[in-house]
C-alpha cells in the first residue's frame, strides 16, 4: 500500500533529502517550506503522516502540529528538532505528536519510525472501521429482513445517514418507516443529539404550527406560557415528520421556508430563531398524485425528497416472513411467560397465503395474538385470528400435488366460479378468458365428468 507523507521544514536541503529517502521506500511525499504552507497542503486531504520541524518562520511547527492533531486526531505527526529544543518536542508529544527525532536525522531510524507509525495508524483505522461497521450492523438489526428488497433498503440507509440531506421515506402503513428513521439518526453524525418525532396526522390543523415552531405567551387562547416547538427541541439533531402528506398547505409554506432558510419565528413572536435540523419525513401517500390534485406543494416535495428510501410492503418480500415471525415469537413468548416452539405446518401455510395489508405491524399483532391464545407449545391454525384465516383462504386455490394439467384447470375454474357465486362473466374476466371460451371449457369438463361417471 502506498502512503502519502507531508514534510514541512524551512531548510530546503533537509526537506528534499528526507523526501528523496522516503520516496525510495515507496511512499508518495509532498513538501512545505513552513507550517502555514504545510497546513494548506494538509487541508487538501489524503495525508497519512506528517513530519515537521519545530522552528520555522511564520506558523511554527508546534502550532502546525496542534492544528493537524485537532483536525485529524489519528494522523501521526513526527517532530524534527535540534538539541536545544528537545523540551519543546517532548511538549509536542504531550499535545498529541507521535514521536520526535533530533537533527541531524538518522535516515534508518526515521524509516523505522515512519513504518511503525503508519502500521499503528492503519491498525487504528481498521479498528475504528470495525467499530463503525458493528454499530451500523447493530442499528440495522432493528429492521429485520434478508430479502433483496430489504438489503437494498439497508444499503440506502447506510449511504444516506452520514449526510445532512433531507430524506423522504415512502411506503404503506405498517412497513416500518419509523424504524428506518431511527436507523438513519443512529448512523448519522447527529447520533448524540435529539431525535424528535412528530406524527403529523395525530395533531389537529389548529395546533400543528405551534407544535412545530412553538409559541409565545398569549399568542392564542390557552397559551399561558412560552413553549418551544419541535424545531427548537431538535436543534443540531434530527426531526422526523411522520405522515408529512397530512399537513395543511398553510403549514407547508412555513415548513418550506425553514428548509430553505433554516430560520423561523414562534407563533405570536418576532424573534427569528436559527435552526440546524436534519429533516427525515415519511408518508404512505403518493405525494406526486397529491401535487397533481393541488393538496401538496411541489417545491416542498423536492426539498423533502432529496433522498428517497422506499420500504416495500410485506407481500412483496415474503422471504422475510421466517425472520420476522421468529423475532416476534421470541419477544411475545418471553413477554407472556410461555414457551412456544413455533408454528405447525397448517399455521405456517396461512401466514404465507395471507397478503398482509397491514404489513409488519399486522404481522406483529397476529403473532402476539397467537402466542396469547396458544394452548400448547406449538401454535396451530386454530390459534390464529379469524381475519387472518379468512383472508388467507379467500383468494387462494389448493391444487393437490401430482395433479394433471386438466385436473388443475378444472379446480381453478370451479373455485373461481364459486368465488363469484356462479357468475360466469366475472369468472371469465378474472381468469382472462372470453365468456364463450369459459363455456366451452365448462362443457368439456362436464363431458369428462359424465364419462367418468359412466365408467
Amino acid at each position: 500500500m502506498t502512503f502519502r507523507l507531508l514534510i514541512a521544514d524551512d531548510e530546503k536541503n533537509i526537506r528534499e533529502g528526507l523526501a528523496a529517502a522516503l520516496e525510495m521506500e515507496g511512499h508518495e511525499v509532498v513538501t512545505a517550506a513552513d507550517g502555514g504552507e504545510g497546513w494548506l497542503r494538509f487541508e487538501k486531504g489524503d495525508i497519512d503522516l506528517v513530519i515537521t520541524d519545530l522552528r520555522m518562520p511564520g506558523m511554527s511547527g508546534e502550532e502546525f502540529q496542534r492544528k493537524v492533531t485537532a483536525a485529524s486526531p489519528g494522523i501521526p505527526v513526527i517532530i524534527l528538532t535540534g538539541h536545544g529544543t528537545v523540551e519543546n518536542a517532548v511538549a509536542a508529544m504531550r499535545n498529541g505528536a507521535y514521536d520526535f527525532l533530533t537533527k541531524p536525522v538518522n535516515l534508518d531510524h526515521l524509516s523505522m519510525l515512519v513504518k511503525r507509525a503508519l502500521a499503528n495508524h492503519e491498525l487504528s483505522l481498521k479498528h475504528q472501521n470495525l467499530k463503525e461497521e458493528l454499530a451500523r450492523s447493530n442499528q440495522l438489526k432493528t429492521m429485520i429482513g434478508s430479502s433483496a428488497a430489504m438489503r437494498h433498503v439497508f444499503d440506502m440507509v447506510s449511504r444516506a445517514a452520514p449526510a445532512r440531506a433531507s430524506i423522504l421515506i415512502t411506503g404503506e402503513s405498517g412497513v416500518g418507516k419509523e424504524l428506518v428513521a431511527d436507523a438513519i439518526h443512529e448512523l448519522s453524525p447527529r447520533k448524540g443529539k435529539p431525535l424528535i418525532k412528530v406524527h403529523c396526522a395525530a395533531i389537529p390543523d389548529t395546533l400543528i404550527e405551534s407544535e412545530l415552531f412553538g409559541h409565545e405567551k398569549g399568542a392564542f387562547t390557552g397559551a399561558l406560557s412560552r413553549r418551544r416547538g419541535r424545531f427548537e427541541l431538535a436543534h443540531e439533531g434530527t426531526l422526523f415528520l411522520d405522515e408529512i402528506g397530512e399537513i395543511d398547505q398553510s403549514i407547508q409554506i412555513k415548513l418550506l421556508r425553514v428548509l430553505q432558510e433554516r430560520k423561523f419565528e414562534r407563533v405570536g413572536g418576532e424573534e427569528t430563531i436559527e435552526s440546524d435540523v436534519r429533516i427525515v419525513a415519511a408518508t404512505n401517500r403518493d405525494l406526486k398524485a397529491e401535487i397533481e390534485k393541488g393538496t401538496f406543494r411541489e417545491d416542498l416535495y423536492f426539498r423533502l425528497n432529496v433522498v428517497n428510501i422506499h420500504v416495500p410492503p410485506l407481500r412483496e418480500r415474503k422471504d422475510d416472513l421466517p425472520l420476522l415471525i421468529s423475532a416476534f415469537l421470541r419477544e411475545f413468548s418471553r413477554e407472556n411467560g410461555k414457551r412456544i416452539d413455533g408454528f405447525d405446518e397448517k399455521a405456517r401455510a396461512v401466514f404465507y397465503r395471507y397478503d398482509w395489508p397491514g404489513n409488519v405491524r399486522e404481522l406483529r399483532n397476529c403473532v402476539e395474538s397467537a402466542v396469547v391464545m396458544a394452548k400448547g407449545s406449538v401454535i396451530t391454525e386454530a390459534d390464529l385470528p379469524p381475519t387472518i384465516k379468512a383472508g388467507s383462504d379467500e383468494m387462494w386455490i389448493r391444487i393437490p400435488l401430482l395433479s394433471t394439467m386438466e385436473e388443475a384447470e378444472r379446480i381453478i375454474i370451479r373455485d373461481t366460479l364459486d368465488r363469484f357465486k356462479g357468475n360466469k362473466s366475472k369468472a371469465a374476466e378474472a381468469l382472462g378468458l372470453g365468456r364463450k371460451t369459459l363455456h366451452r371449457k365448462l362443457a368439456g369438463q362436464n363431458d369428462m365428468e359424465e364419462t367418468d361417471d359412466a365408467e
